[in-house]
């Protein structure tokens, strides 16, 4: 009985730590996702560090993604479309992943 209560503690630290992971993942591809934008825009320094808390925040709107969509198409206007955020964020969080990976 104990080998199972050990195994059931592995798998749901293995879960937690799953998790984790990806709500890493996803903050950091937000983080940089708004620079990205932030970038686009014009903003730099303080007026850029307050941006990315901005869209960081929208991301717990709502679940998924696409609260943080919303935000950035609809700051970016005619500059970039809902696509072309979506991809820029499927293209961060493999960056964002690669990023947590090499720190651990």
């Amino acid at each position: 009985m104990a080998q199972f209560d050990d195994r059931e503690r592995a798998f749901e630290a293995k879960y937690a730590h799953d998790a984790e992971m990806v709500f890493r993942a996803e903050a950091r591809r937000n983080k940089l996702l708004a620079n990205w934008a932030g970038e686009i825009l014009g903003k730099t320094g303080a007026e850029l560090d307050a941006y990315v808390v901005e869209v960081m925040k929208s991301d717990f709107e709502e679940a998924g993604h696409e609260d943080v969509v919303r935000k950035v198409s609809g700051d970016l206007g005619d500059k970039a479309t809902d696509d072309e955020v979506r991809r820029k964020m499927d293209e961060l969080l493999i960056e964002a992943k690669g990023q947590i990976a090499s720190e651990s």
